[in-house]
């Protein structure tokens, strides 16, 4: 969930720097000989197996990007062992540097190499199916009768639960990535930094990444993370073996065919309803501008909202600035990526300027043609670029500097939990929240001391929620 958005700025770098082999990093870190053996990893799922588990993962995924991630390590690396630690950091890395939600693209990587393109395929889908349906009904729920208080109280319980996910989660990775004095002064560092400088999250990023380089030099020991240990329950389908399955491995003509299969499914709908409808009409111009979006917003949703509220609001009066922020509040309240906030845009573009059709048809259409431009692409950049960056696991100059970021980012993340408890917890001109703090103090003390699964956690907050509003007479 965390170290991530470096690459952005750190893949160039990595490219120019030595690869070293694994077995000497192994003796580099050991000083041993050479690697110990290990016992047969857990059991490769089943396709079916993954399959069940990308549709729970879609009807799970709430919190945005950090709670999502914060889901996949804890049921991928920690409870299924299908994935390493570093494998799904390294995956992470990469989905960072993409434009579009890196949660969603992060689970089709994962998907990809437990499964090749049809792996990929179905987590990628899974991960947005559910809320596409889930969201399309709120949509038409809103256009038609307004926000629902009963939807509104089951999501006051989830608020405080998904950031009690979120911390749980922050801390476990947070121990495992600060593992001595330097790493934690550059947590610290990049907190103090974002909370009270206010320095761009882009400027902490590369000065990280540069911290990692040039001390990688001076003390790899500080920055190469320790070998994991070779106990069974640390065993993985996919491990740090630099074994890649075949399928992972780079090939010009494979290259080829992605891109050109990708853009023709990604620009079919768009030129199919220009032919039908016109290019002036509403659906066209969405497809077109969210196609646009998706090749130029990095970030996440959070870093896309100003643009498409700019766009959206002000130039192509799709609709108001308070509906946009309704259609934010819909979009947290449904699993999936909060990306998803640009099918509302969509939908209600559609339903306003319906042109020739219907308004419920055409609000139909806009948001599955949102929804298809802005996630067809995340398919392309997954397919065409993983099998590259396969290639670049066990880069050592690639490992310091990203370690250095992984701490910084960390620093990062307590600042938005911060930020969010704030919010949540001591709302402006509202009393404190002692409902919030009291259930995020349960989940949390759930999720560290008991084990608890994110799917009751996640049931179960919802129906408090929807019972304290019930009793206070909210509803």
């Amino acid at each position: 969930m965390n170290w991530s958005l470096a690459k952005r700025l750190l893949y160039p770098a990595a490219l120019f720097s030595v690869h070293i082999d694994r077995e000497i990093l192994f003796q580099i870190m050991n000083h041993t000989e050479s690697p110990p053996k290990e016992c047969a990893p857990t059991a490769h799922p089943t396709f079916r197996e993954a399959l069940r588990f990308w549709i729970k993962l879609g009807f799970i995924s709430f919190g945005g990007p950090a709670g999502q991630i914060a889901i996949m390590h804890r049921e991928l690396v920690e409870k299924r062992r299908w994935i390493s630690e570093t494998r799904f950091l390294h995956a992470l890395n990469y989905c960072m540097l993409l434009p579009g939600p890196e949660a969603q693209q992060l689970a089709t990587y994962i998907g990809w190499l437990l499964h090749k393109t049809r792996g990929g395929l179905a987590a990628g889908i899974f991960f947005v199916l559910p809320s596409m349906f889930i969201l399309w009904l709120l949509s038409l729920v809103y256009v038609n009768y307004g926000t629902l208080p009963w939807v509104a109280a089951i999501f006051y319980g989830l608020k405080p639960a998904v950031l009690a996910i979120v911390a749980s989660a922050g801390i476990r990775i947070g121990k495992k990535a600060l593992r001595n004095e330097l790493l934690w002064g550059i947590a610290l560092i990049a907190f103090l930094s974002i909370r009270f400088l206010q320095v761009p999250f882009p400027v902490i990023v590369f000065g990280a990444g540069l911290i990692g380089l040039v001390g990688g030099f001076f003390w790899m020991e500080k920055f190469v993370p320790p070998r994991a240990s070779a106990d069974k329950g640390n065993l993985t389908v996919l491990d740090d073996s630099d074994l890649a399955p075949s399928h992972t491995r780079p090939s010009f003509w494979r290259g080829v065919r992605v891109f050109f299969i990708c853009i023709s499914l990604w620009w079919a709908p768009v030129l199919a309803c220009s032919v039908w409808l016109g290019s002036d009409h509403t659906l066209v111009k969405e497809g077109f501008f969210f196609s646009k979006a998706a090749m130029v917003t990095f970030g996440g949703a959070y870093a896309v909202l100003p643009y498409v509220s700019e766009e959206a609001v002000k130039n192509f009066q799709w609709l108001t600035a308070h509906q946009m922020l309704d259609g934010l509040g819909l979009a947290e309240t449904t699993p999936g990526p909060l990306i998803m906030v640009l099918q509302f845009v969509g939908f209600m573009g559609a339903f306003y300027h319906p042109g020739p059709l219907s308004p419920l048809l055409s609000a139909t259409l806009g948001a599955f043609m949102t929804t298809w431009c802005t996630f067809v692409p995340c398919f392309l950049w997954i397919f065409l670029g993983a099998p590259y960056i396969e290639q670049l696991r066990g880069n050592l100059r690639l490992t310091t500097a990203l370690a250095a970021v992984t701490a910084a980012v960390v620093g990062v993340i307590l600042n938005l939990g911060v930020w969010f408890g704030v919010q949540l917890y001591f709302p402006p001109n509202l009393p404190v929240d002692l409902f919030a703090i009291l259930l995020s103090l349960v989940v949390f003390m759930g999720l560290q001391k008991f084990k608890w699964d994110v799917i009751p956690v996640v049931l179960g907050a919802g129906l408090a929620g929807f019972v304290f509003r019930f009793l206070t007479g909210d509803l």
